[in-house]
């Protein structure tokens, strides 16, 4: 049989004369994408640079903080070799040991004080029915919106109105009120997403209101709460600006210590415990985001875009 003859196209030209075309190929069309799908596909180069550039500027400095960490010589401009000098020069120094203590001490005392409030504050805002609960919730986010030097302002100048002297205790209370609120935060979502029905099955099988919330909502909490204590152990920790406002003479925490110092000259000891501060603060942060997955839960904490 002889093949089916292809229909050509016939194209009238302004003259009035007929010119015949064959049609596209097939394969031709099929493999020749439509110019949005081209363009789509193409990668957008002047974002990867744009990217880079910021990631370039904002962790150059700390990259240069932790090579001249372990330089041999005292000089912050010339590498020389690679020593420990600086960071046994930190263990030796008693000044900046205590002040490793007292932010600890402070660390952890907010830390377990904002738990402790912040869960019992989560309940009762979930729980809570009407619009005092709703202005309660939207009063919560309001320290997390405000600038902390604005936070650290207003405690100083509460302190001095009440005659109280700045010292460790006026730290602790600084940031135990700083760090509810992230707790609450983090907890509500997951209080939200309990299932009300548990907790009275619980209670119709004989245990008590106090049992039932410790037994069974405290016990689904329990990795949320774990990951909320370590996420505010590290922010405590780090914290300088509402430190710096609420801090005595003696001790002061270790951010402000080092700032101290370097109004003076940046000495190669700050660089050690910089670069320690810096291991210090990651291992915290991917303790407190992997603690969910630890209890075979999904998900990290609800902070995190996407989570």
């Amino acid at each position: 049989m002889n093949p089916r003859p292809v229909p050509r196209t016939a194209l009238r030209t302004p003259r009035g004369n007929t010119v015949r075309t064959a049609p596209p190929s097939p394969d031709a069309t099929e493999k020749r994408p439509p110019r949005r799908q081209r363009g789509a596909d193409r990668r957008p180069r002047f974002a990867i640079a744009v990217t880079a550039a910021f990631f370039a500027l904002l962790y150059l400095p700390v990259g240069v903080v932790v090579l001249f960490s372990f330089n041999s010589q005292k000089s912050l401009t010339v590498f020389d070799d690679v020593s420990l000098r600086w960071y046994s020069a930190f263990l030796r120094d008693d000044v900046l040991i205590d002040s490793l203590g007292m932010s600890l001490r402070v660390s952890l005392v907010a830390m377990a004080a904002s738990l402790v409030l912040g869960v019992a504050l989560a309940l009762g805002l979930v729980r809570g029915r009407g619009r005092l609960g709703s202005f309660a919730g939207l009063v919560m986010l309001v320290p997390l919106i405000t600038p902390e030097i604005v936070t650290g302002v207003a405690a100083m100048m509460l302190f001095k109105g009440l005659g109280i002297t700045l010292s460790t205790t006026t730290v602790m209370l600084a940031e135990i009120t700083f760090s509810i609120s992230y707790v609450t935060v983090i907890l509500r979502s997951r209080i939200a997403a309990l299932n009300p029905e548990v907790e009275e099955a619980a209670m119709d099988l004989g245990a008590t209101r106090r049992q039932a919330l410790r037994l069974v909502t405290l016990s689904a909490l329990l990795p949320g709460i774990l990951a909320s204590g370590v996420l505010i152990f590290a922010l405590v920790f780090d914290d300088f600006v509402l430190a710096y406002f609420t801090t005595g003479v003696d001790p002061q925490p270790l951010s402000v210590r080092i700032y101290s110092a370097i109004r003076f000259g940046v000495q190669p000891t700050i660089n050690a415990v910089g670069t320690l501060l810096l291991v210090g603060s990651i291992a915290l942060i991917a303790l407190a985001l992997s603690i969910p997955r630890l209890f075979g839960r999904r998900g990290g904490l609800d902070l995190l875009p996407g989570k």
